[in-house]
């Protein structure tokens, strides 16, 4: 099983020489206490947690999974007790405000410790990681008596959150939703229907589980024009806070997956519960797209974490294991065979996890910073600047959850190939880590629909393409001084100069095209999505090789051999995956008729 150690010299090369996050606090409302050395702490400590708690729960979580009965959900051996130690370490309320017993530092701090959980056990950090969307959808559309009553428990960890959409007639296309929500004359509602794929929507950690459920009212209009949202705690909560009675909400079933085993996802019945109107009536959805994106954004790093452990697992497997000698010669003299990592191809399946990682790792500390900004405008009652920087966060946030995961994937099978037959034995983890890598590219929208949103709704129906030329414009802005430099960081500049204009002609040809043929949008909206995924994390790529390359110039031992790797994987991100987007670019230009002019029929081989 790979030992989790937390990347702490990568995020700290990040934090503060590549993204500024000093600088960035310093003009953060809420970022008076999130000193360099705060920020440290955070990172120190949430290290220890996840590497001494947390990553060794990973594997025996797998293979115990969770038990089902009678309604009631049994986490794994170990589970609890690392949830009370994370709920005592005032973890979950990192980014909340001190109001509700938070400590009201900056959403991205709450990313950083997110990332390293996740890497070490993303079963685990499910249970809690459901709970912030809930949270900061409470805290945006609740009434000032619902954050009261909610806000604090879910804060401390003390009660967790759900969110509610899926039900076993749609997924994506919430438009179907059935579950009905009775108006009472008190004022509450009576929630009737059947949710699916609930993440935590039943354990045994916590005292509570708040629930944040799409319904529909009687009166309500068809489609996603009708859709109301509600909280359905699991137990009634009194005007003082102590718990009341249990709801009408129970765990019908567990789902036996593929993957991520020691999370439950839960079948949910909602059987007349009472449950309590947030945001507007028929306003549901808007509302939940604040939780939606949260979640999605989490999701994204998932692909992150499990690039990062599948390339913990595969190195020290590449430097032990011998195999045959280099093809470039004896390296190893002492011994009758050389390492796996002298070998070409399994340095390339390295390299690519770990330029993955590191890639990821850039873009998603990027849009972190957009997030803290976001909830700046919050704070302030800035709603002009919150719909700026939510309508920026949206552009990046299909790339990120399309994108990251599916690569994600990819390093997790990659980390199989390194190990051999020996990367299919349970015991080594490597497959683990295959399976719970899977569901990313599928839930909170699959990548086909994360393509659709990218391509059809951010580019061509909301900005028409502006949100594209925005980015590409910072991409030449940051290429363009660096075009007559020599060596790696020019020729980098120049090639990633070259994809931001190919990216905005591209643009305009689909642009063009699908307003003739409206088919165009789905048949190249993957490869779309892909095809920027490659060259917005070729831009993150330059930007850390940049600032390496200057560090590098400046001299001094201390941390040369960092910067060096990094200026090298960036090299090989530049040649050996960016190049990839041609093949995605050929093919969203090729003709629908490909994929369109077989008759249904023909499908089948009856």
């Amino acid at each position: 099983m790979p030992q989790y150690k937390a990347p702490l010299r990568d995020v700290r090369f990040q934090l503060n020489e590549v993204f500024d996050y000093a600088g960035h606090y310093a003009k953060q409302p809420n970022a008076e206490d999130a000193s360099p050395d705060m920020v440290e702490a955070i990172l120190e400590g949430c290290a220890t947690f996840c590497e001494e708690m947390l990553a060794p729960l990973n594997l025996s979580g797998d293979q115990e999974g969770c038990t089902f009965k009678d309604g009631e959900v049994t986490t794994p051996k170990g589970f609890k007790e690392a949830y009370k130690e994370y709920v005592a370490g005032g973890w979950q309320g990192i980014s909340h405000p001190k109001a509700y017993g938070g400590q009201e530092l900056p959403m991205s701090l709450n990313l950083l410790k997110s990332e390293m959980m996740g890497t070490a056990n993303w079963s685990f950090t499910m249970y809690p990681g459901l709970s912030l969307g809930c949270m900061n959808t409470v805290f945006q559309f609740g009434s000032e008596a619902q954050k009261n009553l909610y806000m604090p428990p879910l804060v401390s960890g003390e009660w967790t959150g759900t969110m509610c959409l899926t039900e076993p007639q749609c997924g994506t296309d919430l438009g179907q939703i059935k579950t009905k929500a009775e108006p009472q004359p008190d004022g509450t509602y009576k929630l009737t229907g059947t949710k699916i794929f609930i993440s935590a929507g039943e354990h045994d950690l916590a005292d509570n589980i708040v629930h944040i459920v799409l319904a529909r009212l009687p009166d309500a209009p068809k489609g996603t024009r009708g859709i109301s949202l509600f909280i359905v705690p699991k137990f009634l909560v009194n005007a003082d806070g102590s718990l009341g009675e249990r709801n009408a909400v129970k765990a019908g079933a567990i789902e036996h997956k593929m993957g991520i085993r020691a999370s439950a996802t839960c079948v949910m019945n909602f059987d007349g519960a009472t449950g309590f109107m947030i945001a507007e009536p028929n306003k549901g959805l808007e509302a939940m797209f604040t939780f939606m994106n949260t979640a999605r954004i989490g999701t994204a790093v998932q692909g992150l974490a499990h690039a990062e452990l599948s390339y913990q697992g595969s190195l020290p497997y590449a430097l032990e294991r011998r195999s045959m000698r280099a093809l470039s010669g004896k390296k190893d003299a002492d011994h009758p065979n050389d390492a796996l990592i002298w070998h070409a191809d399994v340095r390339r399946m390295l390299l690519t996890q770990r330029a993955v990682a590191e890639g990821a790792r850039a873009m998603i500390y990027h849009s972190a910073k957009i997030a803290d900004n976001m909830v700046a405008c919050v704070s302030k009652g800035d709603k002009a600047g919150y719909e700026a920087f939510d309508n920026e966060l949206g552009f990046y946030t299909p790339i990120l959850k399309g994108f990251i995961t599916e690569m994600g994937l990819e390093c997790a099978n990659l980390g199989m190939q390194v190990f051999g037959g020996h990367g299919y034995i349970k015991e080594h983890g490597m497959e683990q880590i295959a399976r719970d890598a899977r569901i990313s590219t599928l839930y909170e929208g699959t990548t086909g629909i994360q393509a659709l949103d990218l391509l059809g709704r951010k580019v061509l129906l909301q900005t028409r393409g502006k949100c594209i030329k925005t980015f590409t414009n910072d991409m030449i802005a940051q290429a363009k001084p660096h075009l007559l430099d020599g060596g790696p960081i020019g020729k980098m500049a120049r090639t990633a100069y070259k994809r931001a204009w190919q990216w905005k002609m591209l643009t305009l040809r689909i642009m063009l095209r699908a307003a003739k043929d409206r088919d165009v949008v789905s048949a190249a909206c993957y490869d779309y999505l892909m095809y920027s995924g490659f060259v917005m994390m070729g831009h993150f790529w330059l930007k850390q090789a940049i600032v390496a390359n200057e560090k590098l110039a400046k001299g001094g031992k201390d941390s040369a051999e960092f910067y060096k790797a990094k200026l090298q994987t960036a090299e090989f991100y530049f040649e050996r995956l960016l190049p990839r987007a041609d093949g995605h670019k050929k093919s969203m230009l090729a003709p629908t008729s490909a994929i369109m002019q077989m008759d249904n029929a023909h499908f089948s081989f009856n």
